[in-house]
């Protein structure tokens, strides 16, 4: 592993000297800590029980259990769980299983580790989530290879807990102010562009495809952009971010082979971001105040619902007119 990073790093430098824009050293070092991590076995045991420590309420999280006695670092021992890839559409089809609630139950738990928790499994491919039926449709969800986790810092948590909320409701300001805390300036109103699919001026309902006279916009956009645009956003971006974006990344393309409606995704982060950012207020007041604030919560998340549902609703009336067009 040491000659492979080595390998790395010295042909990243020779690619800056050729193109000076090009300055992706921090993701090296990134990946160089993460990979170190994942050796140790003893790490991925300890990350496994505190995920299990996490969703103790949740039934349809299965994390398997450690054997202490047979595991060293070098030597990790867990229970046996049997399953499919989570987007095994022939399997699921087979046990009766609905794509789009084992879609809807996975974002929720990537949407609580993220939001609630801060506690993030670095690497959900399709073969490190796997699903296990239970009987009449339903199933369990068995979470492996714990070697890479990120702790999130509780400011970053925070902070992107209110992106999102003002991602969902389009809130220009606060975007714009977030991404000066994240130190991304100017960049900061791609963040709609990436999480949601709309840019920061949209005029599409959330969760709709975009306006064709808008991916001319996007793509003119776009195309302005150099190496040393990309360069300097992703070298400003936090260390929690990127893994943010890679997570994020792999389980929309999970969702995407489900066939899950867009809403599903944006409803669980919504109702994560909502619950995340309340949490800390509520451990910091008294009784009285945390029946406040769970009714505030309760109330600022139906409002967020409202708002995608309404927006379902609106690409569905649309498909009904187009077919009755065509008709």
């Amino acid at each position: 592993m040491k000659l492979d990073i080595m390998t790395m790093s010295l042909l990243s430098k020779y690619v800056s000297l050729i193109f000076p824009d090009y300055r992706f050293e921090k993701i090296l070092l990134e990946f160089e800590r993460t990979m170190s991590m994942e050796l140790d076995f003893t790490q991925e045991a300890k990350n496994s029980e505190r995920t299990t420590s996490c969703f103790r309420k949740n039934d349809v999280v299965k994390v398997p259990h450690v054997f202490w006695e047979l595991t060293t670092k070098e030597v990790l021992t867990m229970e046996f769980c049997t399953g499919h890839k989570v987007d095994d559409l022939d399997f699921l089809r087979k046990a009766d299983i609905s794509p789009t609630k084992v879609a809807k139950a996975l974002i929720e738990l990537f949407g609580e580790m993220i939001f609630i928790h801060g506690f993030v499994h670095g690497d959900p491919h399709p073969g490190n989530i796997l699903v296990s039926p239970r009987g009449q449709g339903r199933f369990s969800l068995v979470l492996l290879d714990h070697g890479i986790y990120k702790e999130l810092d509780p400011k970053f948590r925070l902070d992107y807990c209110k992106l999102w909320k003002a991602l969902i409701s389009l809130d220009v300001q606060k975007i714009l102010e977030l991404g000066e805390q994240f130190g991304v300036g100017k960049y900061a109103k791609y963040f709609p562009l990436i999480f949601t699919g709309r840019t920061i001026d949209s005029k599409s309902a959330l969760g709709t495809q975009i306006s064709g006279e808008e991916k001319t916009r996007i793509k003119q956009d776009l195309n302005s952009l150099g190496m040393d645009d990309i360069s300097s956003f992703m070298e400003s971006l936090p260390p929690d971010f990127l893994v943010i974006l890679r997570t994020d990344g792999l389980l929309r393309s999970i969702l995407g082979n489900l066939g899950a409606p867009r809403h599903v995704r944006l409803l669980a982060y919504a109702k994560c971001a909502i619950y995340g950012h309340e949490e800390q207020s509520r451990l910091e007041s008294g009784a009285i105040n945390r029946i406040t604030l769970q009714i505030k919560t309760s109330i600022s998340y139906l409002h967020l619902r409202i708002l995608i549902e309404l927006a379902r609703l609106l690409v569905q009336f649309n498909d009904y007119k187009h077919k009755a067009k065509d008709k």
